[in-house]
């Protein structure tokens, strides 16, 4: 089509260039005529090679038409031969795997038998921590359980017995050896690592657990209580003997329980503000208490340091000052010298009995508000319920342990404070009772001096 529309342009500029120079030269009509006849029998001969390029070019088209049409049938009959054959596969495959079935028998049964103790041994021996000690046990017991597809040959049932007498035998084995030990902050090292049987491994870090995944050994986030670990440490020390340790039956899970346990420290912060009320009336108690004991404790030794010396008595004790108000009142009667001794002991009274009385108001409010503390968790819980229902008990757990640890930190702080008070008050009153008593027999003995 190209090629016939330059021939049309091309004709088309020739015969207006020759019509323009014959217009131009033309000098009459006749000449005129006869170039225009001319131009028409040039016309004509281009028109004739137009159209024998058309026709060229629809043969071209008509055999390009033919060309594809036995392409597509040949394609049609090629798709049909590999139908057949495709179909003739499918029998052949049915027959083989028959023929397979046939075959195989009872080795069939032993192909599923021995896939399922691979699957089992398998995840037995990559969560063992004996795979700590002797990494890359399980790889093909992975194997034969998930990607084999054929009947076991005989090295390989012989690593899946090996593998397990291994366990079994390590079992019953307490062990020592070096691996890379993942710390809790980041990176690696190399330390010594017993293992004791299949249930625990201890490191320098207490308990240890195995990450099979990662095939990485790492501390536990928490540990136990002290004692487990000491006695943890006790036995990576040990070289020979019997050592007391204790021990986790269950392979991990209890250590994993013990991981969640809250710390003593948890229990205290989880009372609130309520147990830091609580706590501080109980500082503030106790220093009161120790307060007053040693003053009390040095007023007595003054005290019985003053009755071996009546005769010289001191302003730095309360007998002491008892006995001047006597000396200053030696003749007034017994009556007059009595008011005046009970005003004396009077004016001592506040100084020994002062913050007493304060450490048994905080021991009577401390579980007062123990109590209120346990009345507000028991609102803001009952308001979680009515929030999120009671599908989750974590929602609930804080409110719940701020009821229940205020009270029992009530209580603590009102059974020491009980008792210091109980002590101070005795020592006081034993402080009292002298002076009573010793002004007791002042007056006596200034009675019978008068009545002699």
């Amino acid at each position: 089509m190209s090629n016939v529309f330059k021939s049309v342009m091309a004709a088309a500029s020739l015969a207006l260039v020759a019509s323009t120079a014959s217009a131009q030269n033309a000098s009459s009509l006749d000449q005129l005529l006869e170039e225009v006849k001319k131009n028409r029998v040039s016309e004509a001969r281009l028109n004739q090679q137009r159209e024998a390029e058309f026709v060229s070019a629809r043969a071209d088209k008509q055999a390009l038409l033919r060309k594809a049409q036995a392409d597509l049938k040949a394609e049609r009959q090629r798709g049909d031969r590999l139908a057949k054959q495709f179909s003739d596969n499918e029998v052949k495959l049915a027959e083989k795997e028959q023929e397979l079935n046939q075959a195989t028998g009872d080795l069939g049964e032993m192909f599923g038998v021995v896939r399922q103790a691979a699957a089992e041994a398998y995840g037995r021996i990559a969560t063992s921590i004996v795979s700590a000690e002797f990494p890359g046990r399980g790889a093909f017991l992975q194997r034969m359980s998930e990607e084999s597809k054929g009947l076991p040959n005989i090295k390989e049932l012989e690593d899946m017995w090996f593998a397990l007498q291994t366990e079994m035998t390590e079992s019953g084995k307490v062990s020592r050896f070096q691996t890379d030990v993942v710390s809790l902050e980041g990176g690696t090292q190399t330390q010594d690592v017993v293992r004791v049987g299949t249930f625990n491994l201890i490191g320098e870090q207490g308990y240890l657990a195995y990450d099979q995944q990662e095939s990485q050994v790492q501390p536990l986030g928490r540990q136990p209580d002290s004692h487990m670990v000491d006695s943890a440490g006790v036995m990576l020390d040990a070289n020979s003997g019997i050592v007391p340790f204790f021990v986790d039956p269950s392979r991990g899970a209890i250590l994993d329980l013990l991981k969640g346990k809250a710390t003593l420290s948890e229990r205290y912060h989880a009372g609130g503000v309520v147990g830091y009320v609580i706590t501080g009336m109980l500082a503030i108690g106790l220093l009161i208490g120790v307060f007053k004991l040693v003053q009390l404790t040095l007023m007595s030794g003054q005290i019985r340091s003053q009755l071996n010396n009546t005769s010289n008595p001191s302003n730095g004790n309360p007998l002491g000052r008892i006995l001047k108000v006597y000396h200053e009142n030696k003749n007034a009667d017994a009556e007059n010298l009595e008011l005046k001794l009970d005003e004396a002991i009077l004016r001592e009274l506040p100084k020994i009995e002062s913050g007493i009385n304060i450490i048994k108001i905080f021991a009577a409010i401390a579980p007062l508000l123990g109590l209120l503390g346990t009345v507000l968790g028991m609102i803001a819980t009952f308001q979680q319920i009515t929030l999120f229902g009671t599908g989750d008990p974590r929602i609930m757990a804080g409110s719940i342990s701020m009821a229940l640890v205020t009270t029992a930190q009530g209580i603590i702080a009102a059974l020491p404070l009980i008792l210091t008070h109980s002590i101070v008050a005795g020592r006081s009153k034993s402080i009292v009772h002298i002076l009573d008593e010793q002004t007791a027999g002042i007056v006596a003995t200034h009675a019978e001096s008068e009545k002699a």
